[in-house]
């Protein structure tokens, strides 16, 4: 079989699709869009996590993530076929056809691409049509048809102002967030700026049955993935402080050797990535304020 970097971006699609539906079957059948995503390169064998979570930079000088596109093409795609709904923003679910489809014989261009394309193309002149009548031209790009579709802005700009961060800052930030998450810190362990060699933060949690656990905190705000041997590194550090758990802070994202590393032994390893820094920012509100927006439904398209 032909690399997934090498094939085309239909051929790629056309892998990622019965990926995303097997997930989103152990996922129990529902699940937000970036966690799917997520889970789909972590255990894709045939998808590999150092290409998938590789980022580019446009001729605008902005970074993106290639694989990004294609997998939203992909669910689009399983979409427009009936594989699955969005029953409401960022959230995917498998329709009785996807519950129920046997991924043994799944073939991408009878199955979904028969389907989805006359969809597409129907969509596409439509949009058309509207955007003639405003004087302007659509394009077909990952966020032609639908605004749920589109990555959030802000999660970018979070992205882009984490990684100018100076190491020392990142760590407070890391700190900050570990704090919100419940862990009271020590006031001395880790407490130390970057460069110490050492953890990066190392606190106390409280259970609702009043036990009290260790709790280790390593953050690197680096560009590349995080392998395995800083997951074993980190793992000492635990072991010099007996740490009973241990939390892995990074502003990019981890390998798939390092996400096996982290589950290996009694003591599993939480890995925070770039796309859960930014849940986590949103759900304790850390020096952001949530906007509230609406978007039209298909009511006020037309003229009829």
């Amino acid at each position: 079989m032909e690399k997934f970097e090498n094939l085309s971006k239909i051929g790629q699609e056309n892998v990622v699709m019965p990926r995303i539906i097997e997930t989103l079957k152990r996922l129990g059948g529902r699940a937000g869009r970036n966690e799917l995503m997520i889970e789909v390169v972590s255990n894709a064998d045939d998808i590999p996590d150092e290409y998938a979570k590789s980022m580019r930079t446009s001729k605008n000088g902005n970074d993106y993530l290639p694989f990004q596109y294609t997998f939203n093409f992909a669910v689009k795609n399983l979409i427009l076929a009936e594989f699955m709904i969005r029953p409401e923003r960022s959230v995917l679910e498998l329709t009785e056809k996807g519950r129920t489809f046997n991924l043994a014989s799944f073939d991408a261009e009878s199955d979904v691409r028969k389907i989805s394309g006359p969809k597409w193309k129907e969509n596409s002149e439509r949009k058309q049509k509207k955007g003639k009548k405003k004087g302007s031209k659509a394009a077909r790009n990952v966020k032609e048809f639908d605004n749920d579709d589109q990555v959030d802005e802000w999660r970018d700009q979070l992205a882009i102002a984490l990684s100018q961060f100076t190491p020392a800052k990142f760590e407070l930030f890391a700190r900050l967030l570990i704090k919100n998450m419940g862990v009271t810190l020590d006031e001395n362990i880790g407490m130390k700026l970057s460069g110490d060699g050492g953890l990066d933060g190392y606190g106390y949690l409280t259970t609702d049955d009043f036990r009290t656990a260790r709790v280790a905190i390593q953050a690197k705000r680096w560009n590349g993935l995080v392998s395995s041997p800083e997951i074993d590194k980190f793992r000492g550090a635990m072991d010099k402080y007996n740490a009973e758990y241990g939390v892995f802070i990074t502003t990019s994202d981890f390998t798939r050797d390092a996400i096996h590393a982290s589950r290996v032994g009694t003591r599993v390893i939480t890995l925070i990535n770039g796309d859960k820094i930014a849940d986590l920012v949103a759900k304790f509100k850390l020096h952001v304020q949530p906007v509230t927006t609406y978007v039209l439904d298909e009511y006020y398209e037309g003229s009829e």
